[in-house]
């Protein structure tokens, strides 16, 4: 993400440009921009003019709109954020108080302004600017005639591409056929691979699966690569990595990022921390479950008697509409640091942040037992 222009006061107003410059930003957007923000950019809109014959012709022609946000959409698939509200800057083809979507898209500069930045939009601009933040790790999940293209970014996951081949049996005399079609299924990942998978960009890439599947389809890269002089799979093979999974499917995404070799490699990123701290917290949970606690009353309770070590909270919880209730969970992360403890941002577009949404959103790895948080209802 480039920030062009920042011109605000921590815990007070101001306005920040924003140019989005990869899938991630986007999403960095979409929760930073809050109900009541308002959001400047250029539009193409519809106007009707005079045509020479009399009648009236529809020409395309570019606003500048700002509109006072009422709601935000992600779509995640076109890469792009369409924001809804009413328009608040004078123009001659929307009138003011007039309803109007932006769409936001790779590339295209926008101006967020705020009535209050508060400590959490500030730290999610810093992270998101800040390119050491970045897991930049390229997947390819797979099991004989199933495979994920995936690419991992510091904030979000996204499928590149999804590759689907009927492979016939392994016996008798349909073993041709089967290695004619599993040469064939390969052949496909590997042009997927060499679409989507950016050398210059990822740390480094993970094949996995169950069974042998990952290590014949390494093979056949590697060879392909050969063949082809296909460089950038030459240049980088040290930095393929190969990691068994239980399926080729995306939940086979969780052993990935566990797995000690990608850790090694990841260990520095956000999105390794997230997976490193949620690891910690369910084996807490398991083995000293005292000191381990979820749901917004038992972390509040655990924060109060100063007990919080590690504070886990996605960041669905900011989005919420009711300032009051960002302006509670911003609070929280805020008090947790100041009283020596860390607080992590888990990203509900990445399957540590899916985990961590199924036990409410947020969780606590605490510095001593509270067993008395049993008996408060959550």
């Amino acid at each position: 993400m480039k920030i062009v222009r920042r011109d605000l006061v921590p815990d007070g107003p101001g306005s920040v440009k924003i140019v989005p410059e990869e899938a991630d930003d986007l999403w960095v957007a979409y929760n930073l921009i809050a109900e009541g923000d308002t959001v400047l950019a250029i539009t193409v809109r519809k106007v009707l003019r005079e045509a020479a014959s009399g009648g009236r012709d529809a020409e395309r022609v570019k606003l500048k709109l700002e509109v006072k946000v009422e709601n935000v959409e992600y779509d995640k698939e076109g890469s792009a954020l369409r924001i809804r509200g009413k328009n608040i800057l004078e123009n001659e083809h929307v009138k003011i108080g007039a309803f109007h979507t932006l769409e936001i898209e790779l590339h295209r500069p926008f101006v967020l302004r705020k009535v209050v930045w508060d400590s959490l939009a500030r730290e999610v601009l810093r992270q998101a600017s800040d390119p050491s933040a970045s897991a930049d790790l390229a997947v390819v999940l797979m099991q004989e005639g199933l495979a994920h293209i995936l690419l991992i970014g510091k904030s979000v996951t996204i499928t590149r591409s999804r590759i689907e081949t009927s492979i016939p049996r392994k016996h008798g005399p349909a073993i041709a056929g089967y290695d004619k079609a599993l040469n064939k299924f390969f052949d496909n990942v590997l042009q997927a691979v060499i679409k989507h998978v950016d050398f210059k960009v990822v740390r480094c890439a993970v094949i996995a699966s169950p069974g042998f599947t990952k290590d014949q389809f390494h093979r056949h890269l590697l060879l392909e690569a050969e063949r082809k002089q296909l460089r950038p799979i030459i240049e980088n093979k040290s930095r393929i990595i190969l990691v068994h999974t239980t399926s080729g499917y995306k939940h086979s995404l969780k052993e990935v990022l566990e797995a000690p070799n990608v850790m090694n490699m990841i260990k520095d990123t956000k999105a390794a921390k997230e997976v490193q701290a949620l690891k910690e917290f369910f084996a807490m949970l398991s083995n000293d479950p005292d000191r381990a606690c979820y749901g917004p009353k038992h972390v509040e309770v655990a924060h109060e008697r100063m007990a919080v070590q590690t504070l886990l909270i996605t960041d669905e919880l900011f989005r919420s509409s009711d300032v009051a209730t960002r302006k509670k969970y911003a609070n929280l992360v805020d008090s947790v640091k100041d009283s020596g403890g860390t607080a992590l941002i888990f990203s509900s577009m990445h399957v540590s942040g899916e985990q961590l949404a199924q036990l409410t959103g947020i969780a606590a790895i605490l510095r001593f037992p509270l067993p008395e948080l049993e008996d408060i209802e959550m």
